[in-house]
């Protein structure tokens, strides 16, 4: 569906990047899913958001025309899940850790957005050697307190994972879907379903991220990261939605407090998925920051 993805965007591409979903089995057992952009070493690492799948980059990565990773984080995608299904920033972070030092060591960035950026701040301050550059997408560590305090509709997407985890046909789902993304088509929307659905044996379909139930409150209790902010010593680019109510002004002057070398940046026409809302202007200002 990628020529999809490029007719949208009006990307003009004489012939589509190969990606290749590849599997990485880690010291503890657990697997990891990623796609692999283009036949180089991976110029960047992209991590996505919670609910998510390393499918949400898509149009991105064909405006960046670079090699890279993008990575389904544990619980999402094609990724195992946890049996404590903790897929919180702490074990996200040493989960990403150990797949950029096989498949990515060199590269020159990681993007984050959402809970890959919460991810990404801790990755950033643990493991300098392999985040050279963070691109932090509309998150911060009050974000997750931000969210429990909106209303649904005022979620958009994010707010599916506090509906139902089944649906009785892919219509369904992908009418739910759409009605929580109100600014985006519903092509767009029905393809990322596409790539986040599995159909149970039942007949009965289901979203491919284990985010239903019960989880330890580290998942959505990002709070603690703060103290992390100030111990990231790499450059740092703060991308914000303009029109997402997941971060404020008061998270921004917090940020900017204890990391004053951030650089931060507002992408009109942007919620809080900036990737997939104006992704053309996001692939701009990740080019910036990294040349």
């Amino acid at each position: 569906m990628l020529a999809d993805n490029a007719a949208e965007a009006g990307l003009t591409l004489s012939e589509l990047p190969p990606v290749t979903r590849t599997s990485f089995t880690l010291a503890n057992g657990q697997t990891v899913s990623a796609l692999a952009w283009g036949d180089a070493q991976p110029e960047l690492v992209l991590l996505h958001g919670g609910g998510q799948n390393a499918h949400t980059w898509d149009t991105l990565t064909l405006a960046l025309r670079r090699p890279l990773l993008a990575v389904d984080l544990p619980g999402h995608g094609h990724s195992g899940r946890r049996p404590d299904r903790d897929y919180g920033p702490w074990r996200n972070a040493e989960t990403v850790a150990a797949v950029i030092e096989q498949a990515a060591p060199a590269a020159r960035a990681v993007v984050g957005m959402s809970l890959g950026g919460s991810t990404l701040i801790r990755l950033a301050a643990t493991r300098p050697d392999l985040v050279r550059r963070a691109v932090i997408i509309d998150v911060t560590p009050n974000s997750g307190v931000r969210s429990r305090a909106l209303a649904p509709a005022e979620r958009g997407a994010v707010a599916l994972v506090s509906g139902p985890p089944t649906y009785d046909s892919f219509e369904a789902m992908a009418a739910a879907a759409v009605a929580a993304s109100p600014g985006r088509t519903r092509s767009a929307v029905e393809r990322g379903v596409r790539h986040n659905a599995r159909r149970l044996p039942d007949g009965r379909w289901t979203w491919r991220y284990d985010l239903f139930g019960e989880r330890p409150a580290s998942v959505g209790d990002h709070t603690g990261l703060w103290t992390d902010v100030p111990a990231i010593t790499v450059p740092v680019l703060l991308v914000l939605g303009a029109d997402s109510p997941f971060t404020g002004a008061e998270d921004v002057a917090e940020f900017r407090r204890r990391l004053p070398a951030v650089r931060v940046e507002v992408v009109p026409g942007a919620g809080h998925a900036v990737q997939s809302d104006q992704p053309l202007a996001l692939a701009r200002l990740i080019e910036d920051f990294i040349d």
